[in-house]
């Protein structure tokens, strides 16, 4: 896990793509994950889907794709940068 563990909340699903949005008061020194970084998210029954960041798209917001199938997610999860 990084230093900071930054998290965010999924904010969009649309099938194996996934956008997450970091929310942080501006000054915290938000940093988003890197291209390519692993973001994490917890499902139901505590098993962890792994994304991976492919795009920044402004807003705090990153596009990832899912390494597995996204059945379950929803938007409001929330997602876990690991570094």
């Amino acid at each position: 896990m990084s230093e900071q563990n930054e998290t965010g909340r999924i904010s969009q699903i649309i099938g194996p793509v996934v956008d997450i949005r970091f929310e942080n008061p501006r000054g915290s020194g938000l940093k988003l994950p890197h291209i390519h970084e692993a973001v994490g998210v917890e499902r139901e029954g505590g098993k962890v889907l792994t994304l991976e960041v492919q795009q920044h798209i402004g807003e705090n917001t990153v596009r990832c794709i899912a390494m597995d199938i996204t059945d379950g997610l929803r938007r409001g999860m929330k997602a876990c940068a690991t570094g």
